[in-house]
């Protein structure tokens, strides 16, 4: 019976190991360096579509790094957050950024839809900028 013995490298063996202990933040910077790519985007479309942006401009935010309870999965979001200060009888605090981002984005009877958010997410340039962070962690042969 033939038999076949193999050891891996030691150095080998601890990259393997410092990934593995280094998961989270590397995943973390990952989302997070493709959140930014979207934040930009999402900047620039809107500047494109509106003649005033000032109002949802201060509302778009990125959250920190977090991981899901339900799986486990590491997320960085980009959404509208807050109210934009002028009060009004319906809406004390000021109108809901997210209400007027999702009225500019899909429209409302009186006012025509200008997408603008959903076309920031564009693959191909999220995922190179995910791969920029996990190239600084993982030695290539090249």
């Amino acid at each position: 019976m033939a038999r076949f013995d193999m050891e891996l490298p030691n150095d080998l063996i601890k990259e393997f190991s410092d990934l593995d202990d280094n998961l989270d933040t590397i995943l973390g910077e990952m989302t997070n360096a493709g959140a930014k790519k979207v934040y930009s985007n999402v900047l620039s479309n809107m500047r494109s579509v509106f003649k005033s942006t000032n109002s949802l401009e201060k509302g778009l935010k990125i959250t920190k790094v977090y991981k899901t309870s339900s799986d486990d999965g590491i997320n960085t979001k980009v959404g509208f957050y807050g109210y934009d200060g002028v009060p009004t009888k319906k809406y004390p605090q000021g109108k809901p950024i997210p209400l007027k981002a999702m009225a500019r984005e899909y429209g409302t009877p009186t006012e025509a839809k200008k997408p603008f958010f959903r076309k920031s997410f564009i693959k191909s340039q999220i995922e190179a900028e995910m791969l920029k962070v996990q190239d600084k962690y993982i030695k290539g042969d090249g």
